[in-house]
């Protein structure tokens, strides 16, 4: 009963939120679907007229469904960038199969003697599509298309990795933080969307279909009366279709003299992207847009290069060893000065002052192991891995400044390894699947769980202090910013960072307002 009150708690203190979340992922899902059907029937209808095309198109859409939806948006980002664009394009390359298949199917199995008659008094190739075939298929095209659109909703909360907004953020964001709340906030409207979508298409389908539409069960559910006029409903759909379209096309252009602040996808990032973006509203007149929670260093870095994003922070270790490839390097000073001049020579982007804190690596575990094996140090759990579950995310498991180089340095003999991705590593590790796992010095959740930190005793982690980076061409254009985000240099030391985690993490405050409380008790921005 607490939990059901708790996530209505949570729900009525951030329905603004979710509303406007709810909105984005509806736009971005329409506009997908829509372009989908523009694209799949046509395709289905061209593989009806050449059959030696028809194998060959049903083939790759099909091998298209079996990609996984990360990994493709991983492979559109080096070429399209992040936001809405490869979210949409991933959806709609998702959406062709049952669209394309129904149309090909639908059209080739109305009966050949219907055809011959329709030949026989007069009707010319493109009479018998318009007038005899495509009706006579609509209930199976309209069957492919419910279904594409019912299947968009649950895809595109995987937009959220690039940046394109919708209900995935706060899915997305709940895993992160070990938030069951915020990812039913995500998931329940995402479900209830896709519950009103099939209804609002299954409307439409027997709206437009001849005798009625297709069930479950393979019957036919015939119409009762016939609506005297098609025009009216048809021109209400085409309204509101075009209504939501335009609003997708309005979210996701970008408009003069505006900043976009950018983070990746943890807890510490929100808080320092709206820090960020807070000081530049507040000591400049620019226009400031959030480009939040995208995905790992290769989505952020990427969309700082090719100017999508302006400016983030970023860690001086995370741009040495995976930006620059260089070897790890405990040295502070020296990896900031090693770091700044390349930057910003081989990509133009510039590397302001440090913050000041200090987010390295960390291993952890729980009290009652640390007790238990007397582990106080790294080399500690070393001698005992043969015996323990490691936990790291997905990331650390396969960086060279994580756990590929880390049981190099340390004899790691782990019995297993088990990598998972964001908060969940710290669920796995309280349900004891894991008894040991990666985390970031300031971590709220490490002083939520009690975790015990290993001590680092043979110095292989690198540092990453966290440093602002801003797009050339952007600070070219606005010298302000430099000034602007310098303002925050030596601010906020690790028990600061670690605070303002916790109250994010653990107190369940929105990062937006964990920022902003920083700032005006710094006396950065005015109340």
């Amino acid at each position: 009963m607490n939990t059901i009150q708790s996530f209505f708690n949570y729900f009525a203190s951030n329905t603004d939120q979710i509303g406007t979340l709810l909105l984005e992922h509806l736009q971005l899902t329409v506009f997908a679907v829509s372009l989908a059907v523009l694209l799949g029937v046509p395709l289905g209808i061209l593989i009806l007229r050449t059959p030696r095309l028809a194998k060959p198109v049903l083939g790759l859409t099909s091998v298209v469904q079996a990609v996984p939806s990360l990994a493709l948006l991983g492979f559109l980002i080096p070429f399209i960038g992040i936001g809405s664009t490869p979210a949409i394009i991933m959806v709609v390359l998702y959406s062709l199969l049952p669209i394309v298949k129904n149309t090909y199917t639908g059209l080739s199995s109305i009966p050949g003697d219907t055809l011959e008659s329709a030949k026989g008094i007069g009707l010319t190739d493109r009479q018998i599509l318009s007038k005899i075939q495509l009706p006579l298929a609509l209930p199976i095209i309209m069957a492919g298309i419910r279904i594409s659109a019912v299947t968009a909703v649950g895809l595109m909360t995987i937009s959220a990795f690039v940046g394109a907004g919708g209900l995935g953020y706060l899915v997305f964001a709940g895993i992160q933080t070990v938030d069951n709340n915020q990812i039913l906030a995500g998931a329940i409207p995402a479900g209830l969307l896709a519950l009103l979508i099939d209804f609002v298409v299954s409307r439409i389908e027997y709206k437009v279909a001849p005798n009625g539409i297709v069930l479950a069960d393979g019957r036919m559910k015939k119409k009762t009366r016939r609506s005297k006029k098609v025009v009216k409903p048809a021109f209400v759909i085409a309204t509101a279709f075009a209504l939501l379209l335009g609003g997708s096309i309005y979210a996701f252009t970008r408009e003069d003299d505006t900043i976009v602040v950018g983070s990746k996808n943890f807890t510490e990032q929100l808080i320092l992207g709206n820090i960020v973006a807070d000081l530049i509203e507040e000591e400049t007149d620019l226009n400031v847009r959030r480009q939040l929670n995208l995905g790992g260093t290769q989505v952020a870095f990427s969309a700082i290069r090719t100017g999508e994003i302006d400016t983030y922070v970023e860690y001086t270790g995370t741009l040495s060893v995976d930006v620059l490839n260089q070897a790890v390097d405990n040295d502070p000073d020296a990896v900031y000065a090693s770091v700044k001049p390349q930057i910003e020579e081989r990509f133009d982007v510039q590397t302001l002052d440090p913050i000041g804190f200090n987010n390295t690596y960390a291993i952890a575990v729980k009290q009652e192991d640390a007790d238990r094996y007397a582990l106080e140090s790294i080399s500690d759990l070393a001698a005992v891995s043969d015996e323990l579950v490691f936990g790291p995310t997905i990331e650390f498991s396969n960086r060279e400044d994580g756990y590929l180089g880390l049981k190099e340095t340390y004899p790691l003999r782990f019995k297993d390894v088990k990598p998972v991705d964001g908060g969940l590593r710290y669920t796995a590790l309280m349900n004891g699947e894991s008894q040991a796992i990666d985390g970031f010095s300031t971590d709220g959740l490490l002083k939520r769980f009690e975790l015990v930190v290993l001590e680092d005793d043979q110095q292989f982690f690198p540092p990453y202090y966290a440093v602002p980076l801003i797009n050339g061409d952007t600070l070219r254009e606005h010298p302000e910013l430099e000034g602007v985000l310098n303002l925050l240099s030596g601010r906020i030391t690790d028990e600061v960072m670690q605070e303002l985690n916790y109250l994010a993490d653990v107190e369940k405050q929105r990062p937006e307002k964990v920022a902003r409380d920083f700032l005006v008790r710094e006396g950065l921005i005015n109340e």
